[in-house]
Formats: structure tokens, sequence, C-alpha cells
């Protein structure tokens, strides 16, 4: 590739890597926006501060064709980092265990990149660098604030450790489900562990919910219905030797759909209240809803696919994934106002463990840089790498 090129790449791992340092919990991002205007401002690229830690960048602000825009999440997640990198969190408590580092720097290779060809634009480009992707709803600030502004397609990708290396998965229809968490409060009357006849036993009646709660996908939703209810935790300190008062569940669902997901919430809150009420326990349930699906417009996604494809082959596709996936994505609510698609981007490389988004020993895989910042490239008709 031409020097330039490589020059940027090499750039933006670098970038990268400095990111992963100096992680920043969502609506945090303080230090991470000061770095990316400042990226911004030395390539003489105009920008203006979105949704408080946000930034939304301009390109060819007065080219006349489809005005596009590029989106990366920047926020990270409160984990403890278990790794020997360089580069590992130097912020207890926090990393970039989902790749946002990643997305953020291929963002500004791409700013760089189409700086450099800004002339041959066919439109407009706005370079979208949200906060508060992990469950702040920073989407839904940035258009509020005016993200979207005049914008007529969007598109976004997330790297997946779980797909091989270099392939695409960009569905016509859903990409990633809606999700939402659940507390279920028990409330019981506690006392010796020797007389339980003489108490009602929360704990018990949070097993029995727990076990219930699972035959929903099993027994009262059709097969073809993709959704997930997990109980990830259940509450109840006591003593060895005492039944408690109290008890609480807490856990998350995965649904494709609105339909699904109302219905769903309703059987939750009926299987778990009519549980209870036979073990003699009070129960309230709290329905937290957090994103609807991430549902890819066809024609945008079918853009998208071809870009790629002219790009790296058809063999790149991920035609054996199944969608969609299960996890979560706030670019659901871009997707909900403009058209767009958002693709899932293989990480996975064969000879390394390829530890999954949220772990611990997670780390972004640099290799994707180049790719993904040629694809944004296609996708609005900018000068492409060439070959040495």
């Amino acid at each position: 590739m031409s020097e330039r090129w490589n020059n940027i790449i090499t750039s933006a791992q670098t970038f990268r890597r400095e990111l992963h340092r100096y992680p920043e919990l969502g609506w945090q991002e303080n230090r991470t926006a000061a770095e990316i205007r400042r990226a911004l401002s030395s390539l003489d690229i105009s920008w203006r501060d979105c949704a408080k830690t946000g930034t939304v960048a301009s390109l060819g602000k007065h080219k006349r064709g489809k005005h596009i825009a590029l989106r990366g999440d920047i926020d990270a997640l409160p984990i403890t980092e278990k790794s020997d990198k360089e580069w590992r969190s130097e912020h207890q408590g926090c990393m970039h265990a989902c790749g946002h580092d990643g997305h953020t720097a291929t963002l500004l290779a791409t700013a760089e990149w189409l700086k450099h060809s800004e002339d041959q634009l066919t439109g407009p480009v706005t370079l979208i660098f949200q906060p508060a992707e992990e469950g702040g709803h920073g989407a839904r600030e940035m258009i509020a604030d005016g993200a979207l502004e005049g914008v007529d397609e969007i598109f976004g990708w997330h790297n997946w450790p779980a797909i091989p290396f270099g392939k695409l998965a960009c569905p016509d229809d859903i990409v990633m489900c809606g999700n939402g968490t659940f507390r279920i409060k028990l409330n019981g009357k506690g006392g010796h562990a020797s007389q339980p006849e003489l108490c009602k036993d929360p704990v018990l009646a949070a097993s029995a919910i727990t076990l219930a709660l699972q035959q929903i996908v099993a027994r009262r939703l059709a097969p073809q219905r993709a959704a997930v209810i997990s109980v990830t935790s259940i509450n109840a300190p006591s003593g060895a030797t005492i039944i408690p008062q109290q008890a609480e569940l807490g856990g998350s669902i995965r649904v494709p759909d609105i339909k699904t997901r109302d219905e769903v919430n309703q059987l939750i809150r009926e299987i778990s209240q009519q549980t209870a009420a036979s073990y003699g326990v009070d129960c309230e349930v709290e329905i937290i809803p957090r994103y609807n699906a991430t549902i890819n417009h066809a024609q945008q996604a079918q853009r998208l696919r071809s870009c790629w494809q002219d790009a790296f082959g058809s063999a790149a596709m991920a035609n054996d994934i199944l969608t969609p996936i299960m996890a979560s994505e706030d670019f659901s609510y871009y997707l909900q106002e403009i058209p767009g698609a958002f693709a899932l981007i293989g990480a996975g490389e064969a000879d390394e463990e390829a530890y999954p988004c949220h772990s611990p020993h997670y780390d972004f895989n640099d290799k994707l840089i180049p790719l993904v910042t040629e694809l944004y490239a296609r996708l609005v008709g900018a000068a492409l790498p060439t070959p040495n």
C-alpha cells in the first residue's frame, strides 16, 4: 500500500493502544473525547461536541451527493483487565473489553484518509464518535443533540471474536437483538432454619422462580422465535442457621422485536408472582427496558456487503453465521431514524485463543483497522489505497 496509507494505519494502531491504557466508562469519557478532538483538529477537520463527551466531525460539507454518517463508540466497561499486554489498562476496574478503542481508532484512521481525498468525496460525510454505548443510551442522546442532522444514511460495525478473522456478517434485517434487565424482590418471613414450617422461605421461592423462568423460552414461545432469559444473580444474605426475610433475583432478556419483548416481560411478571404466591412469599417485579433490536435496512446492508466483497472477495463473507446475534447495540437508535446498516466483522485468529467481548482477557485485533478503514472509504466513495 502507499506510504501515506501505511502511516495512517500505524498511527491509528498507536492511538488505539493509548486509548486502551486509559479507558473511561460511559458519560465519563472526558480524556478520550479530548484526544479525539485534538487528533481531528491536527488534521484540520471541523468538529463539534455532541451530547457532552460525544464528537461529530464533518468532511465534504459542500458536496451535493448523499450524506453518509459513519459511527464509532468510545466508552469502556467496569471490568478489571487480566492481560499482560504492554498497553493494558492503567485504570483499575475499567477496561476496553469490547473493542470500542479499536472502533474509535478505525474511525480516526478513516477521518485522516478521507481528509487527504476530501475533494474526491461525492457527498458530505459525518463521523460520529459516540459515548455511552454500554447501556448508557449514548446514541439516543447523540440523536437528540443533532448528530444525524442532514444525514441520509448511516453505517457502523462491531468486531466479533467468535467469527473468523476478516469474515463479515450483515443481514438484511435483524443483526443484533434487543435487550432488557429485570429485578425480582421477594419478601417472606424469616426465622430459624430448624423450623422452616414457621417461615415463608424467599430463598426457596427464588430457586423455584429461577427454574420456572427458563420454561418461557422452552415452553411458552414458539421455537422459531429467538429469545434468551437469563437469571444472573440471586442475593439472599443470611447466616447458616437463618432463613432470611428477603431475596432478590436479577437477570437479562434478549429479544428480536417489540412484540416478543412485551410478551416475555408479561410472562416474567406472571410466572414470578404466581410462583412466589405458591410459596407464600410476596413478589415485586421490575423490568428495565434497554435497547431495541438492531435492524438493518436491506438496501444499505446490500451496499455494505458489496463494498466488503469488492475489497476482499466473496470468501470474506460469514454466510454460515446465524443471526441475529443475541447481544445488543444502541446503534439500533440510529436505524430507527434513518436508513443504514450495521455489520459484525470477525476478529478471531485460528492460531490464537479468541477471548470474547467483555472478557477480562480480551484485546482488540489491530489487524482489523486497515480492513474497516477501507470499507468506510468505499462506502463514501473515497479514493482507495493502492498496492505497492
